[in-house]
């Protein structure tokens, strides 16, 4: 899969320009408040390394995300597997965008294309998401996306350390729960078009 396309949005293969944005949006303590700490840039350019080398093998994994308009690089989407250490298994959608990227739907549109993908191209029967408790802006993607809140599989991130990067949410989504969520979004647009 080379690429998807949205109505603003292209999720595509990373290149090498990308790499200093990247690294930008991981040295900035906003972005990375429930992630942990910033990264370096070497830090930074071996977690594309590894997006690639990932995205190669499974053929699916963290897209880069530019606007379609400027080509601007923006961050990162896309579905992979649930790591090791936590809890549960499965493929988890995911998102992160640089600051002045924020509020503008953009994690929205390109987590719904995410879900497209799996449950269309790769045929997925469930797609999970994690963030910490106090992540409040992605969790509204999560409701966003027809993801619900699966109390009974929130946990304490056991490679975080103690504080608020510790407690964590889990959201779920099925095949069918995501196709009835998007036959009502379709709705609920004609109605108000």
């Amino acid at each position: 899969m080379s690429e998807i396309r949205t109505e603003r949005l292209v999720l595509r293969r990373w290149r090498d320009s990308d790499l200093g944005p990247w690294a930008e949006m991981n040295a900035d303590p906003r972005v990375r408040e429930h992630l942990g700490p910033p990264l370096t840039r070497e830090q930074s350019d071996a977690s594309v390394a590894r997006f690639l080398r990932d995205f190669d093998r499974r053929g699916h994994g963290w897209w880069a995300v530019e606007v379609r308009a400027t080509g601007e690089f923006v961050g990162f989407a896309g579905l992979d597997r649930v790591e090791e250490h936590l809890p549960f298994s499965g493929v988890e959608a995911g998102w992160r965008l640089a600051r002045h990227a924020w509020g503008r739907g953009y994690a929205t549109e390109a987590a719904r294309a995410a879900l497209d993908h799996g449950f269309g191209a790769l045929g997925l029967a469930e797609v999970l998401a994690v963030t910490t408790a106090a992540n409040h802006r992605s969790q509204a993607v999560m409701s966003r996306i027809g993801m619900t809140r699966d109390p009974g599989g929130d946990f304490d991130d056991p490679e975080a350390p103690e504080g608020p990067l510790r407690p964590n949410v889990l959201y779920r989504v099925t095949r069918g729960g995501y196709a009835r969520h998007r036959a009502r979004e379709a709705a609920e647009r004609g109605r108000t078009s």
